[in-house]
């Protein structure tokens, strides 16, 4: 049976998961949907810089989109906030359609955005679907891949997960969201605004928490920026020295002041060595390191394509990475 997807969202990480849906098997792009005035009426290939047209146009009416397409899932790849995203979810659970999302707030949004979570999962649950928030991070290297191995482990009492990426490698607006290029001065407002930085580790973090049954009595953040020591070339924007090339961010839950779960991140411009490393302390000790890093794009793009079949399986609800079956590549 192939599977009608509506995608909701065409930015780069909206684009690139239509370019993958296009190529599976099982898959079949029913619709698409922005915002952007300039995309509206135009063919969903041309957006997406395909070299095929798919006689789909993109509109600007996801209601009108809904009911015209008929849509067996809906992929939303709109905002980090959940807040923001709400209206767009509460439109499509209105038509009973099964939803993935890249929004990083709802990957785990129980502990850190309660009120928004109870409302989608009752609405979900009424439409009898499941809703997904899931990526690469959070999604899986800094949350589901820890839990999951921790399933050798007799006994676990710390996790540990390291993220170094090269951003020359990401995205546009991901080399924005690290202040790639802001002078120290400028990414100081910019952290006072609340603009920047990664989303989604308090997220991770609360994850991790419930699965191992650890109850946190505070998670701290800090978020520093990585300046450059020489100019720096390959990127959105030319780097000089003294200029920002990135962030250094880091999210630590604790149990009567012992760290339980570190989190780092290093995302920065010219990063020598990425890579991504998880160590659980424990019976016996876990130490992982994926030399190179997963790409963070390409992976986001990928595990929200392959929890499309999943999402169809699952139990009505809002569901996480945690408790849904373990998404895989399928052609």
């Amino acid at each position: 049976m192939r599977i009608k997807v509506l995608h909701v969202g065409l930015g780069p990480i909206g684009a690139a998961i239509a370019a993958q849906v296009s190529r599976r098997e099982r898959l079949v792009i029913a619709g698409a949907v922005d915002l952007d005035p300039s995309m509206t009426g135009c063919d969903l290939g041309k957006v997406i810089r395909s070299r095929r047209r798919f006689d789909v146009a993109v509109s600007a009416d996801l209601a009108g989109t809904l009911k015209a397409v008929r849509p067996d899932v809906a992929v939303v790849s709109t905002s980090s906030s959940l807040r923001a995203a709400v209206p767009v979810f509460e439109t499509i659970l209105k038509a009973k359609v099964p939803i993935v999302s890249t929004t990083e707030e709802l990957a785990f949004p129980v502990k850190t955005h309660a009120a928004e979570a109870k409302r989608i999962d009752a609405l979900a649950k009424r439409a009898r679907v499941a809703v997904l928030g899931t990526g690469v991070n959070p999604g899986f290297v800094m949350d589901a891949l820890p839990i999951a191995l921790t399933a050798v482990c007799a006994d676990v009492t710390a996790i540990e997960v390291d993220r170094v990426q090269d951003a020359r490698i990401r995205r546009v607006p991901f080399q924005q969201k690290i202040g790639a290029g802001l002078s120290p001065d400028e990414f100081a407002s910019r952290v006072k605004a609340g603009t920047i930085g990664h989303v989604g580790m308090a997220e991770s973090i609360a994850m991790i928490a419930e699965a191992l049954d650890w109850k946190l009595d505070r998670v701290t953040g800090e978020l520093k920026p990585k300046i450059a020591d020489e100019p720096i070339a390959g990127g959105a924007v030319p780097i000089e020295r003294g200029a920002v090339a990135g962030i250094v961010q880091d999210a630590i839950g604790y149990r009567k002041g012992k760290a339980l779960v570190t989190l780092h991140l290093e995302a920065y411009l010219g990063a020598p060595d990425p890579y991504d490393a998880v160590r659980i302390a424990g019976t016996p000790p876990i130490s992982m390191r994926i030399a190179g890093g997963v790409h963070g794009d390409i992976a986001t793009a990928s595990i929200v394509v392959n929890a499309i079949p999943r999402i169809l399986q699952a139990p009505p609800g809002l569901r996480t990475m945690r408790d849904m079956v373990l998404p895989s590549f399928e052609r």
